[in-house]
């Protein structure tokens, strides 16, 4: 597959000198090895590799100052990486530049858990930190697919499987520590629960995938563990049933804690991939979090909703080891899927829409799908509204490629149209950028622009992502 038009001939010259700087300054930290940069310079997009010019480690909040004051001075682009699991092409080096690893910012910095708070550096990931706290009672509810880092998650305003009772970073995060454009380090807000003083520099930093500012440190909320915790699965006859069923549940008001769909092929490819016995049809997964009795009833109301539907009896997973194993196979579906096609690159677009809308946008969809010359899964956080689409592609195959950015467009439209979003949760990047004018209108976006150029007016960093440069 060909490189997007804008990512050719756009790197940035590096001043003489400024690679010997970097290498004076962080030693074995930085490095220009064809096999660094490279992977530095790819993540899960189906876009071809963009490689940096260097790769600084970074083990500090004053590496990362450092790094960008000096980048700042000499226009040189910085990209924060993480766990480089992003799909979006978030992070590759669309103009060369430098890719500032923060891998090994990964401590526990301050744990209050009469507070119900923790503080960590960007490179924590999340099942580090639900390990670390693990005897306080206590845990963090936000699970994107990856093991993904704490900052990362951040700065795509990341979700995951229990976003329908827990939110989205966006609700979750209290306070970031943040390297501007021109190194300077600054704090977003305090620990207190609220604040009504000055503008909410945290909201604007979550979300903005590495092109307003560099997160270093993030203060996230933490939740009790539940008394009582139940899963089940529930097939279904067809994808319209089962989603039917979700939206029903929410309009119930049902608590449940976690509601995912599964195709039929995505529950074949999962079965294959994790070893598991699931029926072959599409599925909903639950969870249910509470007391015993409040799990019991939940679990009723839900049950009595999937029949009305044509759903089966629930397969329940009660043991720890079970729910464990069926939820790390629902969180392995992206690699599952690629066992589908070996040998294929995967494109994966995902969409939000209300719950209302959710049934009219999941079966318009399939039914494009459908008739794609490639396979696919689809799969969802429909307890929210958003939904992912997996397509598998042949890497050699520019015909395939273009079929699935025209599926990617009609897909993101109809979301549009039904007042959803081009993205719910995997983020902007390169891949969705074209979507923010019909998504928010000229104004708004000529309102990011210029939030832009006031926090990064030399647009060095992460350059090439989530709108356009004017």
């Amino acid at each position: 597959m060909n490189a997007p038009a804008q990512a050719q001939g756009l790197r940035r010259d590096i001043p003489a000198g400024f690679l010997q700087a970097l290498s004076e300054r962080f030693g074995d930290r930085f490095s220009t090895a064809e096999a660094v940069r490279e992977h530095h310079g790819r993540d899960e997009s189906p876009y071809p590799p963009m490689l940096p010019d260097g790769v600084v480690f970074a083990q500090s909040t004053e590496d990362v100052a450092w790094v960008a004051r000096h980048c700042h001075e000499y226009r040189v682009p910085l990209i924060p990486y993480g766990a480089g699991s992003s799909l979006e092409g978030h992070l590759l080096a669309l103009h060369g530049g430098i890719s500032l690893d923060l891998s090994g910012l990964n401590h526990i910095v301050a744990l209050h858990a009469e507070d119900f708070t923790v503080t960590v550096q960007a490179g924590v990931t999340r099942k580090q930190l639900n390990e670390s706290i693990r005897d306080t009672g206590l845990f963090f509810p936000i699970d994107p697919g990856a093991d993904a880092s704490l900052g990362g998650m951040a700065a795509t305003r990341a979700s995951g499987t229990n976003a329908v009772r827990y939110g989205t970073m966006r609700e979750n995060v209290m306070s970031l520590k943040v390297v501007t454009a021109d190194g300077r380090i600054i704090e977003t807000a305090n620990r207190a629960r609220k604040s009504s003083a000055g503008y909410d520099l945290t909201r604007i930093f979550v979300g903005s995938e590495g092109t307003l500012g560099i997160i270093t440190e993030v203060t996230v909320r933490l939740y009790p563990q539940p008394e009582a915790l139940s899963a089940a699965i529930c097939n279904f006859p067809s994808l319209d049933a089962a989603v039917q069923s979700v939206i029903e549940i929410i309009q119930m008001g049902v608590p449940v804690a976690r509601v995912e769909f599964m195709d039929a092929w995505a529950v074949k490819a999962t079965n294959a991939y994790s070893k598991l016995e699931l029926k072959e049809t599409p599925l909903l997964l639950f969870e249910f979090h509470g007391t015993p009795s409040g799990v019991r009833e939940q679990a009723e109301v839900v049950q009595e909703i999937a029949r009305g539907n044509g759903g089966m009896d629930f397969d329940w997973a009660e043991r720890p080891e079970d729910r464990s194993r069926l939820w790390t196979a629902r969180h392995n579906a992206y690699f599952a899927g690629l066992q589908l096609r070996p040998g294929c690159r995967a494109s994966t677009t995902d969409v939000c829409v209300p719950i209302s809308r959710l049934a009219d946008c999941v079966s318009a969809t399939a039914a494009d799908l459908d008739n794609a010359s490639f396979p696919y899964t689809v799969v969802g956080h429909v307890g929210d509204g958003n939904f992912h689409v997996l397509m598998l592609l042949d890497p050699d195959s520019q015909q395939e490629w273009e079929e699935s950015e025209r599926l990617n467009k009609r897909l993101v439209q109809r979301a549009i149209e039904m007042e959803g979003t081009c993205t719910g949760e995997h983020g902007v990047g390169m891949h969705k950028m074209e979507f923010m004018l019909a998504e928010h209108g000229q104004d708004a976006l000529d309102l990011m622009t210029s939030l832009k150029r006031a926090f990064d007016p030399h647009d060095i960093l992460n350059p090439g992502k989530m709108i356009p440069r004017a």
